[in-house]
């Protein structure tokens, strides 16, 4: 047996609707080849199905996986920046660990890799190296391994969110289909869903066209 492996990653952090997910995956340093060999990549480079699949055969391999949602009640109450927010979930997920790593390997959130890394190492109740860089997700294969789960459960969540409440599309501000619905939403209730993050800039853009009446180019899509 070797080292202990642990990757971290996030999927959702830019999304206006529905959870930021963070995601830690433990691994023995034998068994990433393994994790190569099944066509563990970073998550953006993979089709919802064939994540689906390696979310399945990643918690085989692995020895430990730890996922936590941060749903748009908790972060709308945060009262800090997303960054500290993010360091916050993450010390959260990998201190969850049944199996502690001796290695961490995390895809930086932050402008400045090396702070974030220290930042996290000092919320640690057990003593690891920890590696923050940027890209992490697709140059460690335990990171591409914990984003991938980190996506899964977002598309999950989203999933969940969309059976609830029609069509939101992907939840991210640039999409037509998320923007429509909040105005729709917005128009019809007077106030936005529980499922948003209300410190978005989005959302005030989108108040504003609502109350001035203005329609959208989003109102006509099919």
């Amino acid at each position: 047996m070797g080292k202990k492996v642990a990757g971290a990653d996030e999927a959702g952090r830019g999304p206006v609707i529905g959870p930021l997910v963070i995601a830690a995956v433990v691994v023995d340093e034998n068994e990433i080849q393994r994790l190569l060999e099944i066509g563990v990549k970073d998550s953006k480079r993979l089709s919802p199905r064939k994540r689906e699949e390696l979310f399945g055969r990643i918690t085989e391999i692995a020895e430990d996986v730890s996922v936590l949602e941060l749903w748009p009640e908790e972060i709308n109450s945060w009262g800090g920046t997303l960054n500290e927010l993010e360091v916050g979930g993450f010390v959260r997920v990998l201190n969850s660990l049944r199996v502690k790593p001796d290695v961490v390997y995390v895809d930086a959130a932050d402008v400045n890799e090396g702070r974030f890394g220290v930042e996290i190492s000092k919320g640690l109740n057990f003593k690891a190296k920890v590696i923050a860089e940027h890209g992490a997700d697709a140059k460690f294969p335990v990171v591409s391994a914990a984003s991938i789960v980190a996506k899964v459960v977002r598309d999950r969540g989203i999933e969940k969110l969309r059976k609830e409440y029609g069509e939101i599309g992907s939840g991210y501000p640039s999409d037509p289909r998320t923007r429509k619905f909040l105005e729709d939403y917005l128009r019809e209730h007077g106030d936005f869903p529980p499922i948003v993050r209300r410190k978005w800039k989005t959302l005030d853009k989108i108040r504003g066209k609502v109350e001035k009446g203005q329609r959208s180019l989003y109102d006509f899509l099919p």
